[in-house]
C-alpha cells in the first residue's frame, strides 16, 4: 500500500467524511451486472486486470478479488485506503491500492482489462474530470471496457447551491450530496461531451427515492469502450 499523495485537486474534505462515517459495505447492482457482463465467462480469472478510481474504503474492491480478478484502486483518502486494504485483507484477499489522484494514474499505458468508478468523478469541476478521463483512456487496453456514474440533474439537491460552471455546485443546500463540496451533476446532452474519448457508449438510469417518495435521487450509468 502506497500511502504518498500526489498533488491533486481532489477535495479533502473526503477524508473528513470517511474518518467520521461509514460507507457503502456492498458494490451496486450495476457494477456486479457489469463485471458479470463483461468478465463471468473468463476462464482465468486472476489475469483480468481491473481498476477502480475513486475506490473509497473497497466496497466494489473487495467484490472484485472475491471474485478472482486481479484488481487496482485508487481514492485520495489514505483513511479510505487503509479501510479498503484492512477489508481486503482481512479476507485473505489482495489488491494493489493507491493513494493519489484521478488525473495522473500510477499505472503504465494500456495495463487494464476494465475500469469502473460509482459517483466518484462527479466531486471535481469539468476540467479535471476530462483530465481523468484521459488517464482511464490511457490505462485501458483498446477495446476494453469503462463503467461510470454520475448524479443526474434530476437529483435531489440540483440548484440548491451556488453554481460556479455549468451544472456544478458548492455550498448544496439540500440532499445526500450537501456535504459541503463541489458536486457536478452530469446532464444526459452532456454525456457525448465528457464521454468523447470513448466508443459503444450505452446510458441507463438507476433512481432510489427518499422521504416518502418526496425526492429523487438519479444516476446516470455509462457504460463504454476504448476504441480498438
Amino acid at each position: 500500500m502506497n500511502d504518498s499523495v500526489q498533488e491533486s485537486t481532489w477535495d479533502p474534505i473526503w477524508e473528513t467524511t470517511f474518518r467520521s462515517r461509514g460507507w457503502g459495505k456492498y458494490p451496486p447492482e450495476h457494477l456486479v451486472r457489469f463485471v458479470a457482463r463483461e468478465f463471468a465467462n473468463v476462464k482465468d480469472r486472476s489475469g483480468v486486470r481491473l481498476l477502480e478510481i475513486g475506490c473509497g474504503p473497497g466496497a466494489n474492491v473487495w467484490f472484485m478479488s472475491r471474485e478472482g480478478f486481479s484488481v487496482s484502486g485508487i481514492d485520495g483518502s489514505p483513511t479510505a485506503i487503509r479501510q479498503a486494504h484492512d477489508r481486503v485483507s482481512n479476507e485473505g484477499l489482495k489488491a494493489d491500492l493507491r493513494v493519489g489522484d484521478f488525473a495522473q494514474l500510477p499505472w503504465t499505458n494500456e495495463s487494464f482489462d476494465g475500469v469502473v468508478e460509482n459517483a466518484s468523478l462527479y466531486a471535481n469541476p469539468v476540467e479535471a474530470i476530462m483530465r481523468a478521463m484521459g488517464e482511464v483512456h490511457r490505462v485501458l487496453k483498446p477495446g476494453a471496457p469503462f463503467l461510470s456514474s454520475f448524479f443526474s440533474d434530476k437529483s435531489w439537491g440540483y440548484g440548491t447551491g451556488e453554481m460556479v460552471e455549468p451544472d456544478g455546485f458548492v455550498k448544496l443546500q439540500e440532499g445526500p450530496l450537501a456535504l459541503g463540496n463541489f458536486c457536478f451533476f452530469l446532464k444526459r446532452d452532456r454525456v457525448p461531451e465528457v464521454f468523447h474519448r470513448f466508443a459503444e457508449i450505452e446510458v441507463e438510469r438507476v433512481s432510489r427515492t427518499l422521504n416518502g417518495e418526496l425526492q429523487l435521487i438519479e444516476q446516470l450509468v455509462i457504460t463504454c469502450r476504448k476504441p480498438r
